[in-house]
């Protein structure tokens, strides 16, 4: 595993942490085996090539003696470097994206999982078509004397990846049109949704089995749950709500990525409450955190949106740095320090979900004709009506509702 470090770049992450989590996101593979890892300064990026010829000839001999057969680059590697590189040193190469595809390729167990890692591999694979095979020309066409080059080799190749990258969007299409459905049908149920979101391997899993008594697959290691689940739970209080457990996020996440699970990820606007759950015994958490601010609002997640911040895994830590994030999330509001392992700090959380979620109310007075049942079925079942009268065309009613209900009526 390398690491390139270009000096040059203030905005870098921290080198070392950077390819610690690059080590993590290969051991998350199954029968890849990292034998080794390191940090390699850059003081510029060489277009063809990445690295300088002394670094690229001292690190050629590194992987012959220790029988190299895949190198990885924590960080993007252009189809001509990767090229180039591949050629010099004798091994395959992948890049960051190209691993966390990997990943996401191992793990997608739905329908739409699948579909959506497929359609993000090939989006990559076209990007890594390179004019490596000129001799691959068809033969010649074109109306003159000598006609000019045919359909390349690699020509062919592209069109065949955007003939099945459509083939793959129709279907996602239908997969997608069916999510949307069953968000429909949640906004039916006067439950409120409540999401876990947070950096791969922060917890939500885990936190997410002990909210609900899942058994959703949870293991210290990056990405290891992909797909999104969801569960209804009553609260200490009485409330029911819905649990939603989202796939991490991580920084640098390939744009391909990003397109390819934005239907998936749009569940997060649909939340009534965003639980943003974060490592706080992980070094590098104050970053983590940025990076999944940072796509929550290139999702269309407003600011002002109600959010909890669970700072977990505090059985992590030990004396003063325990005391200080303890300290600190008792003085500050809608924080709050957990451990989903040993259940420290649950009671406090469960108890603010619903207060969080008691947005302030307003009374309405309604008219519905006898045709409107459901409707009027749902007012019910939410609990916000105060008042109810027949009438001869239908029913004159009095509730007494949030926005967020007032919304989800209007959905109906």
């Amino acid at each position: 595993m390398l690491h390139p470090d270009l000096k040059s770049d203030q905005s870098r992450r921290a080198a070392e942490p950077a390819l610690e989590e690059g080590v993590a996101l290969a051991d998350a593979l199954p029968n890849l085996e990292v034998v080794g890892a390191t940090v390699v300064r850059l003081p510029r990026i060489h277009p063809g090539k990445l690295f300088g010829k002394g670094k690229i000839a001292e690190l050629k001999e590194i992987f012959h003696d220790a029988e190299v057969e895949l190198v990885l680059i924590d960080g993007n590697v252009t189809p001509v470097q990767q090229r180039n590189l591949e050629k010099d040193w004798g091994v395959k190469l992948l890049d960051r994206t190209g691993l966390i595809l990997e990943i996401f390729s191992d793990r997608a167990r739905t329908s739409e999982g699948v579909l959506q890692v497929e359609m993000a591999a090939l989006s990559y694979q076209r990007t890594r078509l390179v004019r490596a095979w000129t001799h691959l020309e068809r033969q010649r066409g074109g109306l003159g004397f000598v006609g000019g080059p045919g359909e390349t080799q690699i020509e062919a190749d592209r069109r065949a990846i955007d003939d099945q990258l459509n083939r793959l969007r129709k279907q996602l299409a239908k997969v997608v049109k069916t999510r949307e459905l069953h968000r429909a049908a949640r906004a039916k149920v006067p439950f409120p949704i409540v999401a876990l979101v947070g950096y791969t391997n922060a917890g939500k899993s885990t936190l997410f089995n002990r909210l609900t008594g899942a058994s959703v697959f949870a293991k210290d290691m990056l990405f290891a749950t992909l797909d999104p689940t969801m569960r209804k739970i009553t609260l200490p209080t009485g409330d029911e709500i819905i649990m939603s457990d989202t796939v991490g996020f991580i920084s640098d996440l390939p744009t391909e990525l990003v397109a390819a699970f934005r239907a998936t990820l749009e569940e997060v606007l649909d939340a009534d409450l965003i639980v943003h759950v974060r490592d706080i015994s992980h070094p590098q958490t104050e970053e983590q955190s940025k990076d999944v601010m940072k796509i929550l609002q290139s999702l269309g997640v407003a600011e002002e949106a109600p959010m909890i911040e669970l700072w977990n895994k505090v059985d992590l830590l030990d004396g003063d740095a325990r005391d200080a994030v303890l300290t600190q999330a008792a003085r500050t509001d809608d924080l709050y320090a957990v451990s989903a392992i040993t259940g420290e700090g649950m009671d406090d959380l469960l108890a603010a979900i619903p207060d969080k979620l008691k947005d302030p109310r307003s009374e309405e007075h309604l008219a519905l004709t006898f045709a409107d049942g459901r409707k009027r079925a749902w007012l019910f079942e939410a609990g916000v009506v105060t008042e109810d009268t027949q009438t001869e065309t239908g029913y004159a009613m009095t509730v007494f509702w949030t926005q967020l209900q007032k919304e989800r009526f209007v959905r109906l």
